[in-house]
């Protein structure tokens, strides 16, 4: 029975990974920090409830250890580490800070650098000279390349090369791994997710994050300004590169099942969304007309514009872009799963989300949702 450790393991991708290993009864270690309101076992577990809708798998083959990333030895003794360590194990180090503003810098250093850096050297303590690391990043650490992002590492580079200090921190990050390997031997490796969504094949969708969070945040201004005309920043020929959570998922699974893996694959869409396919479903799902404007200057727009441009602090950043991924070295292990995220896709994603996440929209357009 092989043995997966999973840091961050309450988050939405690690917590579906941990769920997928489950069902193929793998030995899963669920590394994850309590807090003042939950436990860490409450919160692997809400997570795991969340994704089943209550019908979780067997828990027997996970263990939970509540741990601290920043800690020395994540702050456990060396006997239980090296009990959780004693068999060879794929380690996947997930936990990560999502926040991207400057006033966030120290955090996204503390966490998504030195996290990794003390991952790291607790797994080059700990583990065997079998074991594999994977640090999960994110394929929007290209920062703002306009060539093919390519299956390697690049080097640091100043803040200004990237669209925010989220982007920047988990370059960084990738390059703790890459010294650790050229000059400690770690056997590590890494994997670039772009903009995970719901599943491509029933449209569940139960993250807020990307896409998302901008319906969200449309939906508020909908419900308080109802039949307005909003003009927005957004080029509608701009692409959003988004992988079904369900892709992601089953490429990191046959990750956990390849004998040999490239040291960096970028899990990413085939082909990318356009950002047309986002405001067309939008449009149909609520009572505002969203114009996209990709020339509109914040002094053109008017109140309910300059509202709409402030929920898209994040998201506008990703909204006039058409970045290419190179997935070649991925390709060569990984057998391509359907990640069609079409028109009809993406309507049925955010229809879900949306009438999911507000218990009531103010709208006449109900759509019924396929698959539900």
């Amino acid at each position: 029975m092989k043995r997966v450790i999973v840091n961050g393991a309450n988050g939405y991708v690690a917590s579906n990974f941990i769920n997928e290993l489950l069902k193929h009864h793998y030995q899963v270690l669920a590394l994850v920090r309590g807090n003042t309101k939950s436990s860490a076992e409450d919160r692997v577990i809400q997570a795991l409830n969340v994704i089943n809708d209550g019908n979780t798998p067997s828990l027997d083959n996970l263990m939970i250890v509540d741990y601290s990333l920043l800690d020395k030895n994540f702050g456990l003794s060396e006997t239980r580490l090296q009990e959780l360590f004693k068999t060879d194990v794929d380690y996947f180090h997930f936990a990560a800070s999502l926040k991207y503003d400057r006033k966030s810098k120290d955090e996204l250093l503390a966490v998504n650098v030195r996290g990794v850096e003390n991952s790291v050297n607790l797994f080059s303590a700990f583990s065997s000279a079998d074991s594999r690391f994977f640090f999960v990043g994110t394929a929007y650490s290209c920062g703002n390349t306009e060539e093919i992002f390519e299956e390697k590492f690049y080097p640091d580079q100043d803040i200004s090369s990237f669209r925010n200090y989220y982007e920047w921190s988990k370059r960084l990050a990738e390059n703790v791994v890459k010294r650790n390997i050229d000059h400690n031997g770690l056997r590590g490796h890494v994997i670039r997710l772009s903009q995970v969504t719901g599943d491509n094949r029933t449209g569940i969708t139960k993250t807020d994050y990307g896409i998302f969070d901008f319906s969200k945040r449309v939906c508020k201004l909908a419900k308080r300004h109802p039949e307005n005309k909003v003009r927005a920043k957004i080029s509608p020929d701009g692409t959003q590169n988004l992988i079904p959570i369900n892709v992601a998922v089953d490429y990191l699974h046959q990750t956990v099942n390849a004998i040999s893996v490239p040291t960096i694959m970028n899990f990413v869409a085939n082909k990318p969304v356009k950002n047309s396919y986002i405001i067309n479903s939008l449009k149909k799902l609520m009572p505002m007309d969203i114009v996209p404007d990709p020339e509109l200057e914040h002094s053109q727009m008017n109140a309910l514009e300059r509202l709409m441009a402030v929920g898209m602090s994040f998201t506008g950043n990703y909204t006039n872009i058409n970045i290419q991924f190179d997935t070649s070295k991925r390709d060569a292990v990984i057998t391509p799963v359907d990640d069609c995220m079409d028109e009809q896709t993406v309507f049925r994603m955010l229809n879900y989300f949306i009438k999911n996440s507000f218990k009531k929209i103010p709208t006449q357009k109900e759509v019924p949702i396929e698959n539900e």
